[in-house]
C-alpha cells in the first residue's frame, strides 16, 4: 500500500525555489531525505505537512487528498522537526498531557515505554534537557498515537553515537509490521546506510533521484587515478578532487568502460552528496 505520493509539489520564494518535486513511498520501508543546506529538504516537509502553503501540486497520505482530509491524515502521522523548545518551563507531563488530546489512538503505554527506553524524566522541563534529549522526547510524542507514517526532519542529530544506533534499531523495529513507513531528512548519511532502504535526493529545490539505496549506490563509482589518468575520463566525471598524488572522481556507472584503467570502487552516500555539491563549484 503506498502511504505518502508526493506529486509536483512547488514553493517559490525570493532567493528560492521548490520545483516540482515528486516521489512516493510505500508501506514497511525507512526512506532518506537527503541533500546539501538549503536543497529543499525542510520546504518540502513542511509544505507536504501543510505548515507552509505550496504554491502547487499535490500531496496524498493513505490513499487520500492531504489538503482536503488533513485532520484525519494527521491521526495517522507522526512528525518531529527537531527538539521541544515550547513550554520551555512547563514539566514533559504536563506537555505530553495536552499533545495526547489532540490524538483518538493516543496509548500511554507505548508513550511510557520510549520514555523509558529513552531514559527521560517526566518530572524534567524541556530547559533542563540537552538537545538530544529534546530530540528524544519530540520523538516519542510523534510514535506513541500509533501513527502509520512518521515524518522526521534530522532526528539523529545531536545524539551520540550509541543514541543513534538505538534509534536505528528501533526505526528498524517499528517497520517489521509491513503497516508502517518513515521518512527521515538527515546530512548523517552514514545513519541511513544502515537503515534506509531507499533514498530521496534533492538539490537546489529539485529531485535528483528517488531509488532503492542499494540502485543508486550502485549507478555511481568512486573513481581514482594519476593526473595522466584524469585527462581520459574527467569529460565523464560528475566533479573530482585534484591532489599531489592524482585525483578522486565520481562517474555514473554506466559511463565506465573496459578501457578505463582507472581504479573503481563503491561510493558512499556521502560521497555521492560531496560530489553532486562539487559539480557546481567554479573550477
Amino acid at each position: 500500500m503506498e502511504l505518502l505520493r508526493i506529486d509536483n509539489l512547488k514553493k517559490r520564494y525570493s532567493s528560492f525555489e521548490l520545483k516540482d518535486v515528486s516521489f512516493s513511498l510505500e508501506a514497511g520501508y525507512i526512506m532518506g531525505f537527503i541533500g546539501p543546506n538549503g536543497a529543499g529538504k525542510t520546504t518540502t516537509l513542511k509544505c507536504m505537512l501543510g505548515l507552509v502553503k505550496p504554491d502547487g501540486g499535490e500531496v496524498q497520505m493513505f490513499g487520500h487528498d492531504f489538503f482536503r482530509n488533513e485532520l484525519a491524515c494527521k491521526q495517522l502521522v507522526g512528525v518531529s522537526f527537531g527538539g521541544v523548545d515550547y513550554y520551555t518551563k512547563t514539566q514533559l507531563r504536563t506537555i505530553t498531557d495536552v499533545v495526547s488530546r489532540f490524538y483518538k489512538n493516543w496509548d500511554n503505554t507505548v508513550y511510557k515505554s520510549y520514555m523509558q527506553r529513552f531514559n527521560l524524566d517526566e518530572d524534567k522541563r524541556p530547559s533542563e534537557l540537552s538537545g538530544g534529549m529534546k530530540i528524544k522526547y519530540s520523538l516519542a510524542l510523534a510514535m506513541s498515537h500509533h501513527a502509520k507514517l512518521l515524518i522526521l526532519d534530522e532526528p539523529t542529530g545531536g545524539l551520540d553515537p550509541v543514541a543513534r544506533d538505538d534509534l536505528l534499531t528501533l526505526f528498524q523495529e517499528l517497520i517489521e509490521s509491513g503497516e508502517m513507513s518513515i521518512l527521515f531528512s538527515t546530512h548523517i548519511t552514514s545513519d541511513l546506510e544502515k537503515c534506509a532502504d531507499f533514498i530521496t535526493y534533492i538539490e537546489n529545490g529539485r529531485i535528483i533521484t528517488s531509488c532503492e539505496k542499494d540502485e543508486l549506490i550502485a549507478s555511481y563509482r568512486l573513481v581514482k587515478g594519476t593526473a595522466a589518468q584524469l585527462s581520459d575520463v574527467k569529460a565523464r566525471l560528475i566533479s573530482e578532487k585534484t591532489h599531489a598524488f592524482g585525483f578522486t572522481g565520481l562517474i555514473q556507472t554506466k559511463d565506465l568502460t573496459d578501457s578505463d584503467t582507472v581504479t573503481a570502487e563503491a561510493p558512499s552516500l556521502e560521497d555521492i552528496m560531496i560530489y553532486h555539491a562539487k559539480k557546481g563549484e567554479s573550477p
